[in-house]
């Protein structure tokens, strides 16, 4: 696990609290939200969405399952669904049940798909499915059969992904996504060759080796310092894309101390306040607690950021409040999407569920919860409002916010160890 370092100049505007937090009652639903449970099994720890049929409705990825849309009904195989494990029953018998342990066994076991996204890679017209594997092992992509039966062909992307939140975007501004992660002690990303993208994809190390090893947490992007460039972000700090990069040399380091000694999970740079300044958005213990934005109050992101804690607890022994009085534990999931449609983009997380099982870090057997929460601007500065979207399913390493049904509101779908959900906004 990466020591993090000293961070260069960054207050943390926190107050105390009651020391050991616990999470928050999350209080009643709004009923905003229609839930729709695809599978109780555990396949994968994310899930994405596409319309994979190409009939015009929406449908959820998640394991080695594509299913149906609009209910979510009709699975069908990707890749060969062939785990299973013996399931103790109420009568003492036991039953043979598909899928990796989690929830429904009672007992703790990790998926071989612990994120995946959706693309059209062989630009064929038909959406294809990239799979992060555990970490340390390789990431694929799966190319649509167009309709016909049978298993998706599978393609290497690359043989080594290290972190635990690997991000599928575009890195490049060539408007095709890169796999951001790391790979064999370096920060770095994977880069199609788009004229035959099924041959493995050349990796591109932006950091010297630093030992980032295959558990590693916390991982970004996004233009800091605004010069139009998109860097790289770890837990602890950024990594700053040169002009004109040759594709060797190491890019320059400007040390933040971003999260607790643990890490975050996926890292995201946005104008929170809207100063025309980029901002960090991060989680600040993975499998503890804390999410914050930084506030980057110097123009060009090397020095003077301001931490703003949006979800409180406890943080390497120091306990913090966040401004929306809601604490809950293992935020190992972020996305940031604009899930109102005002222009604003909006935080999308919740509590992954027994990241290391019903006794390992913070109240693993706490409410499931989903939240989004709001972006507000006033008066040039910013505040989130905390929306409660479920209190009994939780995320996984992945929670993506997307219109699934085509009803041009932003609905969510999560993969973890109690199934794959849709979450509906009506």
């Amino acid at each position: 696990m990466n020591k993090l370092l000293p961070s260069l100049a960054i207050a943390i505007l926190t107050t105390s609290i009651a020391a050991h937090a616990q999470s928050t009652d999350p209080g009643p639903l709004t009923g905003e939200w229609t839930k729709i449970q695809a599978t109780d099994e555990f396949w994968a720890e994310g899930a994405s969405t596409a319309d994979v049929n190409k009939d015009g409705k929406g449908d959820l990825l998640c394991g080695p399952y594509w299913y149906a849309g609009p209910d979510f009904k009709t699975r069908t195989e990707i890749y060969p669904a062939d785990r299973s494990y013996d399931r103790k029953m109420p009568d003492g018998t036991t039953a043979k049940t598909p899928g990796f342990k989690g929830v429904l066994s009672g007992e703790n076991d990790y998926s071989k798909n612990f994120l995946n996204y959706t693309f059209d890679i062989n630009a064929d017209g038909w959406v294809d499915y990239i799979v992060v594997g555990f970490p340390g092992e390789q990431t694929f992509w799966y190319e649509n059969p167009k309709g016909k039966e049978g298993h998706w062909k599978q393609h290497t992307i690359l043989a080594v992904t290290d972190n635990e939140s690997p991000i599928f975007v575009d890195l490049t501004g060539d408007k095709k996504p890169e796999l951001l992660s790391m790979s064999g002690g370096f920060l770095g990303y994977a880069e199609a060759d788009w004229s035959k993208p099924d041959q493995p994809w050349k990796w591109n190390a932006v950091s010297p080796n630093n030992n980032y090893h295959k558990f590693t947490h916390g991982i970004g992007y996004g233009d800091v310092n605004g010069d139009g460039e998109i860097d790289l972000l770890d837990s602890t700090g950024w990594w700053e894309r040169p002009k004109n990069w040759d594709g060797k040399a190491v890019w320059k380091k400007h040390d933040i101390q971003l999260a607790g000694t643990q890490g975050a999970s996926q890292i995201y740079v946005y104008d929170v306040n809207g100063d025309k300044k980029n901002d960090i958005i991060t989680a600040l213990m993975a499998h503890g607690y804390g999410m914050a934005w930084h506030e980057q109050t110097n123009d060009g992101g090397v020095v003077g950021w301001n931490r703003h804690v949006i979800v409180g607890g406890d943080v390497d022994g120091k306990n913090l409040e966040g401004e929306t009085g809601v604490v809950f534990s293992q935020l190992h999931g972020v996305d940031l999407v604009d899930m109102n449609k005002d222009g604003l983009k909006d935080i999308v997380t919740g509590k992954r569920v027994w990241a290391h099982g019903p006794s390992g870090d913070a109240e693993p057997n706490a409410a499931g919860v989903l939240y989004w929460f709001e972006l507000k601007r006033e008066a040039g500065k910013a505040k989130f409002i905390p929306h409660l979207i479920d209190d009994n399913s939780g995320i996984g390493t992945q929670v993506m916010g997307a219109d699934v049904n085509g009803d041009k509101k932003i609905d969510v779908v999560v993969g973890n160890k109690r199934g794959a959900f849709v979450f509906l906004r009506k």
